[in-house]
Formats: C-alpha cells, structure tokens, sequence
C-alpha cells in the first residue's frame, strides 16, 4: 500500500470518497460488534464445564490435611491450593495467600490496607502521607488506573519500550520522590503492548535505589500462562531477584484464573514475601473467615497437575489463536506499508495494541461505533483516560465470533484510514 501521506489532496479526496461510500454500507447493515473487553468467548467457557461435576454431594468435602470445605476457616486457602499455584509462579507455598474469584479485588484491597495501616516498613499509613503517586507504565491497564483514581492517587506516565516501562526514568523518578510508593506492573504480555519484561528490567526493578522505604512493586502477573504459541515468552522471577539483592519485600504478585476457568467464579492469588504474607494474613483475620474453600477444591479436582492444565491452556490458544491471526492478517493487508498505523503481534495475552496517526484514536472509536462496532474507549490505556497524543487502541478479539470478528476488523481499518485522510487533509 501507497505511504497516505505521499498522495495529493485531490488523490485523498478521491479515496476518501471511496472508503465513506463502503463505512456507509456498513452502518447500514445495524451491526453490533464488540471488541471492548479481554473477555473469554463461551467456547472458552465451555472448556471449563466439566469443573461443574466434579463435586458431588457423595464426594469427600475434605481437603488433604482434614480441612471441612464447607466450614469457616482457611483464611490464607488450602495447603494443596497454594501448592498448586506455587508452582505457577515459582515460589514456596509460604509465600501465597489464596483470595476469592478476583485478582483485581486483591489489588484493590491491598492498596486499601497500605492506605489505611501501611505496609511492612512504613512509618505510617500511606493516608497520612501529603500526597501518594504511583508510577504507570502506558499504554497500561484501565483499571489498575482506576484503582488509583479512587483513592486518589496520583499517577505518572512511564513509557513502555519493547523490554518494559522506561527503567531510566523509572530509576530517576522512585530515586528523587518519597511520595512515589508503588509501580504498576503487567510483565507478561502485558495489557495491552503484548510485551514480556527483559531480564534486565526485572533486575533494574528488584535493585533500584528507592527514597521511599516502603516502596511496593504490584506485579499483576494475569497472563502468565496464557501463550499463543508453542514458543512462549520467559519471565524472569521478580521474587527471586529480589531476595538476591535483598529487596523481597518490595514486591506484591498477582494472578488467577479468572481467563483459565470461568471468569466469575475463578481464583485470585496474591504471592509476596513471608514477611508482607503473614502481615496481610493479619489483617485479613479482620476483614474475612476465609475465601470460597469448595471453589479451590473444584479446580484441584479438575485440573489434577500441571500437565492438564497446561493442556487445558493448550486448547484456549487453539480457540483464540485464529481470531489474533483474523486480526493481525487484516491489519496486514490493509495497513502494512500505508505509514498511518503501527501494532504489535503478541506471542500471548488478551490484547493487541494499535496506534493511529497522533489526534485520530478518538475519531476511530467514535466512527466504529457509529457503524456498530464497540471497541474499549480512547485514552483507556492511560492514566485519567487521557492519552496525550490520542493514537493508541486497545483491541480485543477473544469474544466475538471468527465472522463478527472478521467484519468488526473491516469496519475498523476503513475508520483508520477514513479518520487519517481527513487529518492529512486538514494539515494541507
């Protein structure tokens, strides 16, 4: 395809005509696609259905150390439970919490709890501090942003290279500013970039001299074992790293199954270490008497090892593989060459990201949604839901259909190329 931006207004004009004619046609058909949300398709559900039956009021209701499921009780999950996720995400079962269906809801709280009681190391509670600021590297997660926005703290943009957020001036920023206590982190394909942090950049991460002494990584490990291909991308242990400079304390690991089973009725799981666990377990005590035990045994039952659920995981790619490829494929085909877009090709996760020419994100939204496709809001992926140049998207393509998904990516690239004439034009 001919560079946009080498073509002569009466050459755009023209091709502009022409692709308002097709977007016409669509908005005619009263379509209504979403790609809005990173949600599991019912085919992906469906994967799971089996965990339905593997309880039965003839079964055993008792873990593997006599514990009662039914019962109060088993505040930090079952030994097996915290087994089971230890080895996903390679630490000792001592350094896990086992938390009810969400990871969201486990960040949400311990930010709670470091506001209200602080964290081990603090000298007081984050919400008697003047003011609190959190590092987040963008195009980040909206609602890891939101988070903040609710207790208001303050957030500052960090770019993200191919390798990670922008150690640099990630190193510079905690190093000066005792108010900066925390950095959000999605270091495996991450939302929506795609991107897996370098082994330097974990290292960079655990090492850093920071003016806060109670500092916290919040490492929301969500697509940990959501590959693509058979060639996955390696993390390198942010918890090791940290003991190995001494730091172990400075990192919260999140993740859960809420994309691997039944996404309202997974698990969510907090890994630290057993200094900020047995402190959490502390205040925990206050808050519950224990998460959804008969929900843990389920999914122990289910999956058995980790070679099933490996295989399980297995099947998803073979479910979501083909509409990453739909939308790669059609990106490629109408957009590769025509200097007005740029996106990433993940090797896992839930997301492609896509930019636009810079001013043109909002115009693609607005115009997608006027031909009936829902795509997630521009500015999303940044703090505030600001995106100071207004030029990247976040796309979605588990949940339609391979048809829905088809006709919503042709519907989105004529907006991109519809909203980049009008722009090249205006600045003629």
């Amino acid at each position: 395809m001919s560079q946009f931006n080498s073509l002569s207004v009466t050459e755009l004009n023209e091709l502009h005509q022409t692709l308002q004619e097709k977007y016409n046609a669509f908005k005619g058909q009263g379509l209504k696609l979403d790609m809005s949300r990173g949600k599991p398709s019912s085919q992906q559900l469906d994967l799971s259905n089996g965990m339905l039956d593997v309880l039965t009021s003839e079964d055993s209701q008792k873990a593997a150390d006599g514990t009662d499921v039914r019962n109060y009780g088993g505040l930090d999950g079952l030994p097996e439970t915290k087994q089971f996720f230890a080895e996903i995400l390679e630490v000792r079962p001592e350094e896990i919490i086992i938390g009810g269906n969400s990871s969201l809801n486990m960040m949400h709280d311990t930010i709670a709890r470091a506001l209200f009681h602080g964290v081990p190391g603090s000298e007081k509670p984050w919400s008697a501090l003047p003011k609190v600021k959190f590092l987040c590297p963008s195009p980040g997660y909206d609602r890891h942003f939101a988070i903040c926005e609710l207790f208001n703290i303050e957030m500052i943009i960090v770019d993200v290279t191919e390798e990670g957020p922008d150690m640099d001036l990630v190193e510079k920023l905690v190093k000066e500013d005792e108010a900066i206590k925390g950095i959000w982190c999605v270091p495996k394909y991450s939302n929506p970039e795609g991107i897996t942090y370098s082994d330097e950049v974990v290292d960079r991460l655990a090492k850093m001299e920071t003016k806060a002494i109670d500092f916290r990584i919040f490492w929301d490990d969500a697509y940990t074992i959501h590959h693509l291909t058979d060639t996955p991308d390696q993390l390198k242990n942010i918890l090791s790293t940290c003991k190995e400079v001494g730091t172990e304390d400075r990192v919260f690991i999140f993740t859960s199954t809420s994309k691997v089973t039944f996404a309202g009725s997974g698990i969510g799981v907090m890994a630290a270490s057993e200094t900020n666990i047995k402190y959490t377990q502390k205040l925990l005590s206050f808050q519950t008497i224990g998460p959804d035990k008969i929900n843990q045994l389920r999914h122990l039952k289910f999956f058995k090892n980790q070679e099933n659920l490996a295989e399980h995981m297995r099947k998803h790619a073979e479910l979501i593989k083909p509409k990453f490829d739909i939308v790669l494929n059609t990106l490629e085909a109408e957009l590769a060459g025509s200097g007005i877009a740029s996106w990433k090709k993940p090797n896992g996760g839930y997301f492609i990201s896509f930019n636009t020419l810079e001013g043109c994100a909002k115009k693609v939204v607005s115009m997608a949604k006027e031909a009936g496709v829902t795509l997630t809001g521009a500015g999303a992926t940044f703090p505030y839901g600001k995106d100071p140049e207004d030029r990247n998207i976040r796309i979605a393509p588990t949940f339609p259909s391979l048809e829905e998904l088809q006709k919503a990516v042709d519907v989105f690239c004529l907006c991109v190329k519809i909203a980049s004439i009008e722009k090249l034009i205006a600045e003629q």
